[in-house]
């Protein structure tokens, strides 16, 4: 099983409530409100730890969430706002809503980090509310809700270099001769279940990381085999190895079928600059096969070369010439990923009203509902202020456009049950 794709979902913390207090203590005069406001709910961000390498966290782990703030007190006291929650990801992460499939961000550089789910604001005290006219009032208003969201986090491994072929091709032997990595060798097929990354050093600061990506085979890209899983790792990579296997019963088909999914899946994967190595030519079949193999990539204006990753025979003059193509290729351009999700909220007027069958009015809409969420019904005040904002909104006139009558029931969303009185 592979994890380089998962579903998670974020919660930020609620807003505190505000307070509705008053001063108090004897022999002070001129006593008056001092509800303090809510504390600032916590934000949820994702963070590139530069050492995870995998989602394989996340098997696991599905729901995160922030603590929320706490509420007001009297004499004027903010309540504390709740710590942000960071969630590590590796480098190369890139966010979806899962709703909408809309990219949040693209994750690659250390320590990047991603708002993606922003803390409720506090609710205000009754201190806010004094006014010349209204000295003492007993309105707070609760905290903001946090927001709320189902990601999808799709790895693409960062490398500079990607080897591809078919299962077999030799390419986790290729990595393992050249770098430091030490992938699962055997000689079945997908041998590599997960990509791996490794570093090619050519001395001095010459290199490049260089990754093995699973065997592909006819219908990768329509998701036959593990191909589809892992075409997506070669999107970012600037060069291609393509190992042909030497000694399989017809080397140039193999060939073929690899550059059929790769133009097949999209992306630009066929355009990319290809090293073709003819492998195993330590062998006697792939020493028959090369003289044919040579001649017809040739007239087609492709170079190819003979290698043994068994020997290492070759193998250092191919990674010479990928930096060599590496160097003359222009640096690539990745767009940086959004210091946070834009947030679209809901216009004023955005809401409907609609009558159902037990002869009850209904109003969904998410400005409304929000400010049923943050307005309190223990008080004729708050009642009336919360009125005033509907009639902002032109909740009040839609409702009597649509024929609402006194005792009427008026449900805002799901949770809030309201009669109608004029």
């Amino acid at each position: 099983m592979t994890f380089d794709t998962a579903r998670i979902h974020v919660k930020a913390g609620d807003g505190g409530n505000g307070c509705v207090s008053f001063r108090r203590e004897a022999h002070v005069p001129f006593g008056g409100p001092d509800g303090g406001d809510g504390g600032k709910g916590g934000s949820l961000y994702l963070v590139v730890n530069p050492r995870a390498s995998t989602l394989t966290y996340f098997q696991r782990h599905r729901k995160f969430a922030a603590a929320s703030g706490k509420p007001g007190r009297g004499k004027n006291q903010t309540g504390a706002s709740a710590d942000d929650v960071e969630v590590e990801v590796p480098p190369g992460t890139l966010v979806r809503d899962s709703d909408t499939g809309a990219v949040y961000g693209d994750l690659i550089d250390a320590d990047q980090r991603l708002l993606v789910a922003r803390g409720g604001a506090g609710g205000k005290g009754n201190a806010r509310f004094a006014t010349p006219t209204n000295q003492a009032p007993r309105i707070a208003t609760n905290g903001e809700p946090g927001e709320a969201h189902a990601l999808d986090l799709e790895l693409k491994l960062i490398a500079d270099v990607g080897l591809v072929g078919k299962p077999n091709a030799g390419k986790s032997t290729f990595l393992a001769a050249t770098t430091a990595a030490r992938p699962k060798i055997a000689d079945y097929p997908f041998t590599t279940l997960t990509p791996n990354l490794g570093v090619v050093d050519l001395g001095g600061a010459e290199g490049f990381v260089l990754a093995d990506i699973p065997g592909l085979i006819e219908g990768a890209s329509q998701g036959v085999g593990l191909g589809h899983d892992f075409l997506r790792h070669i999107e970012r990579t600037r060069v291609l190895i393509h190992l042909v296997d030497g000694a399989s019963l017809d080397p140039m088909s193999d060939y073929r079928v690899i550059n059929s999914e790769l133009d097949a899946f999209g992306h630009g994967l066929a355009d990319k600059p290809q090293i073709v190595c003819l492998n195993k030519s330590d062998l006697p079949d792939a020493q028959a096969a090369w003289p044919t193999f040579e001649r017809v990539l040739k007239a087609e204006g492709v170079e190819a070369h003979a290698i043994s990753t068994a020997t290492q025979r070759g193998t250092r003059d191919i990674l010479y010439r990928a930096l060599q193509i590496l160097r003359e290729l222009p640096a690539p351009i990745i767009e940086p990923a959004p210091a946070e999700i834009p947030v679209i909220r809901p216009a004023a007027a955005d809401f409907r009203i609609h009558r159902g069958p037990d002869g009850t009015w209904r109003i969904d809409g998410a400005a409304v509902e929000v400010a049923a969420v943050r307005s309190r019904f223990d008080s004729e005040e708050a009642l009336m202020r919360f009125h005033r904002t509907l009639e902002k909104m032109g909740v009040i006139d839609a409702l009597r456009d649509a024929g609402v009558k006194e005792g009427d029931t008026v449900w805002i969303g799901p949770d809030y049950e309201l009669e109608w009185r004029e």
